[in-house]
């Protein structure tokens, strides 16, 4: 493994780092203030995304995509991760690579689509129900002749206001284990317009402003068989395959965010003054400055790490596990750090520090909790002693 950027490397860092200082920044202050994202900011961040090659890089280069290794993609996201999340994820999409798993038809009509930026996609498995406990999902799909019929709800479902269509997990029978019955999950494509499909407005949080959740409701759906992603209960088949690195690109925008905090720090403790002297003189202060680029390097090793090892198929889940539960807890530590060295300033929306704080606690439940985290790590230390 090579702790040093390639060439190719570095220019994707500086591209994108330049990209969100001059693209992202300047529209942070109106997303979080009105505490939406407008149409006419999406149209122009996005095709100026397009036209610098950042957009859809996630996705292989025969669909459309950058194609990059997974190393460069999360130092691209670890870039794109300093802005308003809203901003980068909407305006500089990364289209699921769950779509590249259909069929050549279906890569036709939903992935191409989302790597062209002419919709976006949204993926439906969170119930109200069924949140860490995705097996308990009761939203279903039942073959009726050629067809499917849906039926259930799902939330917390990210894009869903804004996609042409949701991939949609839902349960389609049971098997049983030597620990109960357990529910055998289906993917699905169902296209926004489809009789009994519907989408609600979701909830409003605390976290990421502008980045819109909804509430989808199925009553009767009906979808024909073509739309089936994968093959039969093997839903979560496909989303191992294809889903595994999420939590890599949660953990990538962590550490994105929790840099932009440490160097605002920085800058404050360098200036400030007070009591005769500059406040980063101060060991309380300095200190702090320790513990946080300390815990950032930690955490960044980690999330490298994960990818170089996932691009040598060698990654676990607990690598990635690990990545997600560090970036993820120090990103909460040093956006409160940060804030504690700037005082009652640290606080006012001037900065976008309160914004990098209040962002920051999403980042420990989605994508799987940290409790989850801990759970994946503690099993994979203790399954080979047999407990």
């Amino acid at each position: 493994m090579q702790f040093g950027l390639t060439e190719e490397q570095q220019m994707i860092v500086d591209m994108t780092k330049k990209f969100v200082e001059q693209e992202l920044y300047p529209h942070e202050a109106e997303v979080e203030r009105r505490g939406v994202l407008p149409p006419e900011i999406i149209k122009d961040v996005q095709a100026k995304a397009q036209a610098a090659g950042l957009y859809a890089a996630n996705i292989p280069a025969e669909f459309g995509g950058a194609g990059l290794d997974t190393v460069s993609w999360l130092l691209y996201e670890r870039e794109l991760g300093r802005a308003n999340y809203a901003l980068h994820w909407t305006c500089v999409a990364r289209p699921s690579n769950i779509l590249c798993a259909g069929t050549s038809q279906q890569r036709e009509k939903y992935l191409l689509p989302c790597v062209r930026g002419e919709t976006w996609d949204c993926l439906a498995m969170t119930e109200p129900g069924a949140g860490s406990d995705l097996r308990g999902m009761k939203a279903s799909a039942v073959p009726s002749g050629t067809d499917w019929i849906l039926n259930g709800t799902k939330h917390f479902i990210s894009h869903a206001d804004i996609a042409d269509f949701a991939i949609c997990f839902m349960a389609t029978g049971e098997e049983q284990t030597p620990r109960g019955n357990k529910k055998l999950i289906s993917a699905f494509f169902v296209d926004k317009g489809t009789p009994g499909f519907t989408v609600r407005q979701g909830y409003t949080n605390v976290s990421h402003r502008g980045y819109t959740n909804s509430i989808l409701e199925f009553d009767d759906c009906r979808i024909p068989q073509e739309n089936l992603l994968g093959k039969v209960h093997k839903g979560f088949d496909v989303a191992n395959e294809w889903l595994g690195a999420t939590r890599l690109q949660v953990a990538a925008t962590c550490l994105g965010r929790a840099e932009r905090a440490l160097q605002l720090a920085l800058s404050w403790a360098a200036e400030r003054e007070q009591f005769g002297q500059k406040i980063g003189k101060f060991q309380g202060v300095s200190f702090k400055l320790a513990d946080m680029a300390t815990e950032l390097k930690a955490a960044e090793l980690l999330t490298l790490e994960a990818g170089w090892k996932f691009d040598q198929g060698q990654c676990t889940d607990s690598d990635m596990a690990m990545a997600k539960l560090k970036a993820s807890e120090m990103l909460a530590f040093v956006a409160d750090e940060a804030i504690q060295i700037h005082g009652g300033m640290g606080v006012m929306d001037e900065l976008p520090l309160e914004r990098i704080w209040r962002d920051a606690r999403i980042e420990r439940i989605w994508e799987g909790t940290s409790e989850i985290q801990r759970h994946i790590i503690s099993r994979a230390l203790l399954r080979p002693l047999g407990a």
